[in-house]
């Protein structure tokens, strides 16, 4: 009980920085995708796809002004089906990240700020996990407070991904529109509008969209990789149950999703996040189509 005293304590001081109101420092969710029919020749198919996450986030103070932001997440996937494809086509797919940010936030006079994180990830099958498994990431964003109701933040993100070069430029928002409504989000990455119903429920609109690569380690397919990209639009409502713990329920459209297995040498020169410069990869393997998925997650939250 001291160890989450003395964290609630350095998230209770540091937070207040970032402009935000709240701050999940714990969040445990689940993923469950509706089974969808792969494309042609599997269609009689259907893949079957699950998620989990765990993420962890809490700053410490370096000086009056200076804070030191962490963020460690561990995701998991998992894609089954009945198909028995080529074999060196991963089937089942099994995939697993482990990504920190880490790094600075720095607050200056007349609501301006910068935050600067590195972003190192391990990125893995597991079936052989070994140093070739890290890549390398970072942000940096540059903070304006227009107002009480308005902060945001503008830079870029950056991933050495097995597929090439990934650049995100990124719109920050904090936005409280009025005592009901507010915008939230690090776009186009993930964000949320929200009805705050009263209290103790919000309900909105929630997008997620991020691109991800593993290595794949089986002999049968070594030095290949999967490509995973997600574009989740959802309806959500957020309850709290007890105390400062809330449970999430999401419904919602897996509009771009996409688990796509290249050889290693095909790569793209550059990607703008969904522009791509160059890309004349050949997936190895067949897609399954979009379809609907259902998320819970349970969030232990600190009003700042």
């Amino acid at each position: 009980m001291k160890h989450l005293t003395f964290l609630i304590a350095i998230c209770l001081i540091s937070g207040g920085l970032f402009g935000q109101k709240s701050l999940d420092i714990l969040t445990l969710s689940g993923r469950y995708a509706i089974p969808s029919a792969y494309e042609n020749p599997y269609e009689s198919i259907k893949a079957k796809e699950t998620g989990a996450m765990i993420n962890i986030k809490f700053a410490l103070p370096a000086s009056s002004a200076t804070r030191w932001f962490n963020s460690l997440t561990y995701a998991a996937f998992h894609v089954n089906n009945d198909a028995q494809m080529p074999g060196d086509v991963a089937n089942p797919i099994h995939l697993h990240s482990f990504i920190l940010q880490t790094g600075l936030y720095q607050k200056f006079d007349n609501g301006h700020g910068v935050l600067v994180l590195a972003a190192p990830r391990f990125m893995t099958d597991f079936e052989n996990a070994s140093g070739k498994d890290f890549q390398m990431g970072a942000l940096a964003m540059y903070e304006k407070k227009f107002h009480d109701d308005l902060l945001m933040r503008f830079g870029a993100m950056y991933h050495d991904e097995l597929g090439g070069t990934y650049l995100v430029p990124i719109v920050h928002t904090e936005w409280q529109i009025n005592s009901k409504f507010s915008l939230n989000g690090m776009w186009p990455i993930y964000g949320k509008f929200n009805y705050h119903v009263n209290e103790n429920f919000t309900a909105g609109i929630s997008h997620f969209g991020l691109l991800t690569s593993y290595r794949l380690s089986n002999p049968d397919y070594e030095g290949d990789y999967i490509e995973r990209t997600s574009i989740d639009l959802s309806l959500f409502g957020r309850i709290r149950i007890a105390g400062k713990l809330h449970l999430e329920g999401r419904l919602g459209y897996a509009l771009g999703r996409s688990y796509a297995q290249y050889s290693a040498d095909q790569t793209v020169p550059l990607r703008i996040t969904i522009l791509k410069f160059g890309d004349e990869r050949v997936a190895k393997n067949t897609e399954f189509n979009p379809g609907a998925i259902i998320s819970l997650r349970l969030a232990y939250n600190l009003p700042l």
